[in-house]
């Protein structure tokens, strides 16, 4: 762990902030040098909401360990909203004392005790999305309180923002956290209303791209997007996404109860293509043999940190099936063929949709299946289930 005491350079971070003129663009951030891949871990909202406490994230730690998820690759447990009690005199921020009698510093120390990283949330504005204190006016009193917790990640909401700039305060609690002297992730979490894949890897490391996700296949809920609405609106953005710099199309919800198998099968299959954060939202103390069968498919979590860090294209649609591919380190492709229809298909990929030579020889495995396919050449083709998908590593 870093120092806390802020070097010269931190010092300066907080005079270019707080000292930049609104038409005077401040200097850019230094890289962190975090997320090289996509964060892996689990957050408490989609399951649990405003109901946490203490012994709620002990537990999850502990599953996290025992569920085999930490094997898996997940690190990061990750506290959402309203853990937040009042300010103290002096203005610090503190958990609330009823749910967190132990103090935060604690929880942290119990969750890096289990090989795990810490997250915690707050916002941009006044308050939080459930009213909750903000960071407005507080960003680097916040940053230091939270890295003398042990805090390894923010989640940075934007309720309450009024009139806020979001890429001038989102600038300000990034460089309020590389001033705190502890390595932090920074979790944009804008909902891409100002199109932070613009701008959001000169402050960040990973940026929402849409509202909410809710547990269902397709449709809008309020501010809220079901699986396939938000994927489509990934299409266009995989320039933007690269090594410590993610879209983030939000985080998973998997194992909720709200989809089948095979669609919940092909939600982790599209965020791993898309190199999206992987950020479990279930019970993982409580997961079902299928639930804990698509969380920890170890391909398909290779495929989402793979170190190329490329983000999938739609090379292929075709009504309700599509084919997207992602370039992998040492010229392989992962690929998905998706049925978003209501009837069995047949969905082919040529290796002209991968930039392959038309009759380059190349090794096919199916990454749910475990296994290998044999050599093939031009393509391959592949019934697929409603709502369901094939993923594939195709290797020359």
């Amino acid at each position: 762990m870093k120092r806390l005491v802020p070097t010269l350079a931190a010092v300066a971070l907080l005079v270019a902030a707080t000292s930049a003129l609104a038409d005077d663009p401040p200097p850019p951030l230094p890289d962190n040098g975090l997320a090289r891949t996509p964060p892996m871990g689990w957050n408490s909202w989609n399951r649990f909401g405003c109901d946490v406490d203490e012994t709620l994230i002990r537990r999850m730690a502990d599953a996290m360990v025992a569920s085999g998820m930490k094997d898996a690759g997940y690190d990061y447990v990750v506290i959402d909203d309203c853990w937040h009690g009042e300010r103290d005199a002096r203005g610090d921020i503190q958990p609330d004392p009823k749910r967190f009698p132990n103090g935060m510093k604690a929880l942290g120390d119990y969750i890096h005790s289990k090989g795990l990283k810490f997250g915690i949330y707050s916002d941009a504005g006044l308050k939080t999305c459930a009213g909750r204190p903000g960071s407005r006016g507080y960003e680097y009193q916040d940053a230091r309180q939270y890295a003398a917790w042990g805090v390894d990640y923010l989640k940075y909401d934007w309720c309450m923002a009024g009139t806020q700039d979001a890429p001038s305060s989102y600038y300000i609690m990034s460089a309020a956290l590389q001033a705190s002297g502890r390595d932090i992730v920074f979790s944009i979490c804008e909902w891409g209303n100002s199109r932070p894949w613009t701008w959001g890897a000169s402050v960040g490391n990973l940026w929402r791209t849409t509202g909410d996700i809710y547990d269902a296949w397709e449709g809008v809920k309020g501010y809220s997007l079901g699986v396939m609405n938000i994927l489509d609106k990934q299409v266009e953005l995989y320039p933007f996404a690269r090594p410590g710099h993610w879209n983030d199309p939000d985080m998973l919800e998997v194992g909720n109860g709200g989809m089948t198998t095979e669609e919940y099968r092909s939600h982790f299959s599209l965020w791993a293509m898309l190199a999206a954060p992987l950020i479990a939202g279930n019970d993982i103390g409580h997961m079902d043999a299928d639930t804990k069968a698509i969380l920890t498919n170890k391909e398909v979590i290779a495929v989402d940190q793979d170190p190329l860090g490329a983000q999938a294209r739609r090379v292929s649609k075709q009504g309700d099936l599509e084919v997207w591919a992602r370039p992998l380190q040492g010229g392989g492709r992962a690929v998905v063929l998706l049925n978003r229809g209501q009837a069995p298909a047949s969905i082919r990929v040529d290796w002209a949709m991968l930039d392959y030579p038309r009759t380059l020889p190349a090794r096919v495995r199916d990454l749910w299946a475990a296994k290998d396919l044999g050599i093939r050449k031009i393509g391959y083709e592949a019934q697929v289930a409603p709502h369901d998908v094939v993923m594939l590593k195709v290797t020359p």
